[in-house]
């Protein structure tokens, strides 16, 4: 049997299996949770060891373990690396989005519906049913190591110090990335650049507890209010950061790369189906598409501070905290984007109140060459597996390990993602395509047959 038969073959059970994965909370941002993510570790584990790895470990870490697996019987065939994420985004739904229960997977209209489903535990299952279906038919093309953490919900902390120390066991010859999304089941797209990211906390503290508003309104600053100015002040009326020195650093686009980035248009329509908005925000000087991918940006993440509670509360409260991440592009440097912004937040604040910056997650963005024999290679798979010749286009998010593995592993990196943009990834109701995920397999089995073939 060859390895697409085999996949038809089991289509169902490979489904089963992930339902399995999904149903398991491993919510890593979360300390009550951390039972759950180390079931979801060894999970994988012993998955990746039924499936026919020759080897596999949990690495333990300061905060959550490291998978990893390895099947090396392909002398002389090329090496490939493939990363993806067992941890999950929180599923809090304070508006009761969700049709069913995050945590229990459900099938409804050809999506499987569950937190994770596509962000990453459904397309790391993708990747791992290629390898078996290629390792069960006795067609293994290449070699192969896995290397699925965590933590990349909450920043991967652990996981840059661990690519540092164990460089040589993670050598290969290509990574590949499963964690992005295409523009649409019938017009497939490779990702080739990410952004960075900055990740802070801005917190202010007035008085020493909540006081009265009407003993204390107006000889006591309000910690909220000096707040609300300061992120106020983050941007003009056109959404330009005004943080100084923002841009500097900021790259420009050649026409090659303007001419693929105009080939995937962020259309109106699906701005409106997206987002239920009817109107776009944002610099007006660039083209949708180019606020998503090539621009950096200052967001405002989480409000925090005073009563929020049914009713009213008469206070002024004694602190307030707002968490922010910048989404940065080449060449801007993550560290430095935080001490700009940190010294931006000294000159807007108050003697009146004490104001302290914190930065939490940094992360390099990253752009990966387009003429590799292996990107090549990626984009016959995608067009094998899903009927039309891939676009390259900028994906708005971030996966800093990306540049770790350029920079520690020197290794050429394939963002091989099988998402959809309407897959609610970090919302409720997160879905995965069945389709998507039956097609990216058989994409993943051509590429390794194909850069099989490359000794």
């Amino acid at each position: 049997m060859n390895p697409y038969d085999y996949l038809e073959a089991h289509r169902e059970e490979f489904l089963e299996e992930l339902k399995d994965l999904l149903r398991i909370p491993s919510i890593s941002t979360l300390s009550e949770h951390k039972p759950d993510v180390q079931r979801a570790a060894e999970w994988l584990r012993d998955h990746l060891m039924a499936i026919g790895m020759t080897e596999t470990r949990l690495f333990p870490t300061a905060g959550n373990p490291i998978v990893y697996a390895e099947w090396l019987g392909a002398a002389g065939a090329p090496t490939v690396l493939i990363y993806g994420h067992y941890d999950v985004q929180p599923a809090d739904d304070p508006e009761n989005q969700w049709l069913s229960d995050p945590f229990e997977p459900v099938v409804r209209d050809g999506n499987l519906y569950a937190r994770g489903s596509t962000d990453d535990k459904g397309q790391t299952l993708t990747q791992i049913k290629a390898v078996q279906s290629l390792l069960a038919s006795g067609q293994m093309p290449v070699n192969v190591k896995f290397l699925i953490e965590g933590e990349e919900e909450s920043g991967s902390t652990n996981l840059y110090p661990f690519i540092d120390e164990h460089a040589d066991l993670l050598r290969a010859d290509v990574a590949i990335v499963s964690d992005t999304s295409m523009q649409g089941m019938d017009n497939p797209s490779i990702v080739y650049g990410l952004r960075g990211l900055t990740s802070l906390e801005i917190e202010v503290r007035g008085p020493s507890h909540d006081l009265h508003s009407g003993m204390y309104g107006g000889i006591v600053d309000n910690p909220l209010h000096v707040l609300v100015n300061i992120l106020a002040a983050m941007h003009d009326e056109q959404g330009h950061v005004t943080v100084p020195g923002f841009y500097d650093r900021v790259l420009t686009l050649d026409e090659i790369e303007r001419a693929e980035l105009g080939k995937t248009p962020f259309t109106m329509e699906r701005f409106r189906s997206e987002t239920g908005l009817e109107v776009p925000w944002g610099e007006p000087e660039y083209e949708m598409q180019e606020r998503l991918g090539i621009r950096p940006t200052l967001e405002v993440n989480g409000l925090v501070g005073g009563w929020t509670g049914e009713g009213g509360k008469t206070i002024i409260p004694a602190r307030g905290l707002a968490k922010i991440t910048c989404r940065l592009v080449p060449d801007q440097d993550p560290w430095e984007i935080e001490e700009l912004v940190r010294q931006y937040v000294a000159e807007l604040s108050p003697e009146t109140v004490k104001v302290t910056v914190r930065g939490l997650h940094h992360g390099k963005p990253v752009v990966v060459p387009l003429d590799s024999v292996f990107m090549r290679a990626a984009v016959e798979a995608y067009e094998f597996g899903f009927g039309a010749q891939p676009v390259f286009m900028r994906e708005g998010g971030s996966i800093p390990i990306v540049a770790s593995f350029q920079d520690v592993l020197k290794a050429p990196v394939i963002l091989m993602g099988f998402g959809l943009p309407d897959d609610n990834l970090h919302a409720p109701n997160e879905k995965y395509s069945l389709e998507c995920f039956y097609r990216g397999m058989q994409t993943a089995v051509r590429f390794y047959e194909t850069i099989g073939q490359l000794t």
